[in-house]
């Protein structure tokens, strides 16, 4: 493959090598042009990591290439295609692999993420209605949640997948709820444990699988991405089964647009092992006869916004974390960043607040939009 064949498809995106603008890509090392056209999204990301290209906007740059299309005109070879073998063929998020995705990401440190995120920890979209500043917009999206949910101090609310306790704290601070909060990761549940001392919330290092009781209101942000396609019908089976009749569940997800068996090969090698995001129509599929699909918000926009001021946070945190992380490592994780921010922008993945009641209950619609 010739720079010049490389060069031409990525013009029609607006992007130029070794061009003026700041979305344009500066190539450092002439073995890039062979091993991105070899090993595609991969490649693209490890020769970032590598110092053989640099943009000076990464964000702008995917969302242009996204825009029009690129990523699927330079797909198809056998090896890239390979990559997706596994997840169709493998259970990859089965009980027993279920803390890879812990140990390889959600354990790195707890320096890293709270060096980037708002006060409450949140690991996930904010919500950018009415406000510019991370903290708030995060602040916005716990409330929009609880009034979702519809919460008062009798709901005892089960929070699958919480992290590092942020909205299990709001919840019972805010609504004097109790909270069940289950989580696979010991780094988060550490801190958690600390920040909600004193409160009624009681966390479980388990698998959601393992979850047992019945609650008044469910939540689940930001895991449903590590269930897997072979396991979105289990999960919302648990959900179903540990909800009362009268309750509402409330799931936040990234998602795909197209129904797909894997993931980008660098995220999955790098960022998210296992990871895979869900479509509507394999959500659908998987609550279809559990629940009534009540309400359906899509918030992928702010999520553009809440990876940009995470980079920029993270960008400002830097001189505290070199010590512990090098510099390799941070360029892989401001590629993530800004990457995933771009793909935001430019609509080719969504996230979704999805409002949930038990079919067949009888129950009164709940008031989703507030």
């Amino acid at each position: 493959m010739t720079p010049a064949i490389l060069q031409e498809l990525l013009a029609s995106a607006d992007i130029r090598l070794n061009g003026s603008n700041p979305w344009d890509i500066q190539v450092k090392d002439a073995r890039w042009f062979e091993r991105v056209w070899r090993e595609k999204n991969l490649g693209l990301g490890e020769s970032y990591m590598d110092g053989w290209w640099e943009c000076a906007q990464l964000d702008e740059m995917f969302y242009r290439l996204l825009r029009c299309g690129l990523e699927r005109q330079v797909r198809g070879s056998l090896r890239y295609l390979l990559s997706y073998l596994p997840g169709v063929l493998f259970n990859l998020q089965s009980r027993l692999r279920s803390r890879i995705i812990a140990r390889h990401h959600y354990d790195l440190g707890n320096d890293l993420f709270l060096a980037f995120l708002d006060d409450y920890q949140q690991y996930s979209c904010g919500y950018f209605e009415k406000t510019d500043d991370l903290h708030r917009a995060q602040l916005d999206k716990l409330a929009l949640i609880a009034g979702k949910l519809q919460l008062s101090n009798s709901d005892h609310v089960l929070d699958i997948g919480c992290g590092w306790g942020g909205l299990a704290r709001y919840v019972a601070t805010q609504y004097g709820c109790q909270v069940t909060a289950v989580n696979i990761s010991r780094e988060q549940l550490h801190y958690a444990r600390e920040r909600c001392d004193g409160l009624p919330v009681h966390f479980r290092d388990c698998d959601y699988r393992s979850i047992d009781g019945r609650f008044d209101k469910i939540v689940s942000v930001g895991m449903f991405e590590h269930v897997g396609l072979k396991n979105y019908r289990t999960f919302i089976e648990v959900a179903h089964r540990s909800l009362k009749d009268e309750g509402i569940f409330l799931l936040q997800t990234i998602g795909s647009n197209i129904s797909q068996r894997g993931c980008d090969p660098w995220v999955v090698k790098y960022i998210f092992p296992n990871g895979m995001l869900p479509s509507p129509a394999q959500i659908g599929k998987a609550a279809e006869g559990c629940f009534v699909i009540e309400d359906w918000h899509n918030l992928g926009p702010h999520y553009d916004k809440t990876l940009m001021a995470w980079n920029r946070n993270f960008q400002q945190a830097w001189p505290a974390l070199k010590d512990r992380y090098d510099e390799r490592f941070k360029r892989m994780w401001e590629y993530y960043l800004l990457s995933s921010a771009g793909a935001f922008r430019a609509r080719s993945i969504q996230v979704w607040q999805i409002v949930m009641t038990k079919h067949g209950s009888g129950r009164a619609q709940p008031a989703c939009r507030i």
